[in-house]
């Protein structure tokens, strides 16, 4: 079968799947439809906003399609008449057995892991978090539980020090589109050798898990080792963003977001969570191993701005504390 005559269909909603997408299109494969997300209101305004996706597909006039509930019989039926021999997923939600069992080359997804580790709905935010030197994308057939499926391939890159989960995600969204181009290569030469994630499971060590990330898990805890809380604040940079609370000279309590910091590993007497300042140029906080220098952050309500432009417009107690 030549790459014109595999038929493709792809699904996928946010940035991260444009670049796959476009990667199959630009090595000539045959893409007879696109699904995406429904169109939803953002912003303040609430206006209707396309998904990138969505946007993309419509740029290249591609099939497109946006189904509520995708166990409805009538998109069953519109997604089998497209006739797919195959299905890339790339950041999409869960499908039915119905919809991810329809093509004869089966559906396959690109997941930004190494699987088996780090399954679930943010492994790049956990991979920097947890301090992960190296992680990578994968490639695997679907089936009934979620992320479990036959690997097809693998892509392995580097964490840097400085790596935040959007510098990361960015890396990875180019690796991925390349692996996906080479899935779809594999599977079109019949070559393809899934691999079960059973024989590829650690051993006497648990899987590292990639849960959803909720807002409790974005609060610092300044009891915490000061790498840590680099390494959190890494991993939620740009969104959604590592949080604390800071208490102004009028006793004024307000959120802060931090989004770039140093850890300053050192010994002193101070109970951890205590917020230091000239008021000018610098802001640390104390952690039981040292302190952590803030670099750049943002108010509720404010723009994300630099240590000395944020001290400009507000003053604080010298060993406040910190919630």
């Amino acid at each position: 079968m030549r790459k014109e005559d595999l038929r493709i269909v792809f699904m996928g909603t946010p940035e991260i799947a444009v670049a796959s997408l476009e990667a199959i299109l630009e090595h000539g494969f045959n893409v007879v439809g696109v699904i995406t997300a429904p169109d939803k209101p953002a912003g303040r305004g609430r206006k209707i906003r396309f998904s990138e996706v969505k946007q993309f597909a419509l740029d290249k006039n591609l099939h497109l399609m946006q189904p509520e509930n995708l166990k409805e019989p009538a998109f069953i039926e519109s997604l089998a008449a497209l006739k797919p021999d195959v299905q890339v997923v790339v950041a999409f939600r869960m499908l039915p057995r119905a919809v991810w069992a329809l093509p004869p080359h089966g559906t396959f997804n690109l997941h930004a892991s190494l699987l088996p580790d780090y399954r679930g709905a943010a492994p790049i935010n956990w991979a920097v978090i947890n301090g992960e030197n190296r992680t990578g994308v994968t490639t695997f057939f679907l089936d009934e539980e979620i992320d479990t499926g036959k690997i097809i391939a693998s892509k392995e890159t580097e964490i840097y020090p400085k790596d935040t989960a959007g510098s990361l995600h960015d890396r990875l969204k180019t690796i991925g589109a390349n692996l996906v181009v080479e899935t779809l290569g594999k599977i079109l030469d019949e070559n393809a050798e899934p691999v079960s994630q059973e024989n590829l499971l650690p051993k006497n060590k648990p899987l590292k898990k990639a849960p959803k990330i909720f807002k409790e898990d974005c609060r610092i805890n300044w009891n915490k080792p000061a790498e840590e809380i680099v390494n959190l604040i890494r991993g939620l940079n740009p969104v959604p963003g590592a949080f604390t609370e800071l208490r102004t000279d009028n006793e004024e309590l307000f959120l802060m977001k931090i989004f770039e910091a140093k850890a300053i590993v050192e010994e002193h007497n101070f109970e951890p969570g205590k917020f230091f300042t000239d008021n000018k140029n610098y802001m640390k906080i104390s952690t039981p191993d040292g302190f952590i220098s803030v670099k750049n952050m943002q108010a509720a309500g404010k723009k994300r701005m630099n240590t000395d432009d944020f001290l400009r417009g507000y003053d604080f107690s010298f060993g406040s504390d910190l919630h």
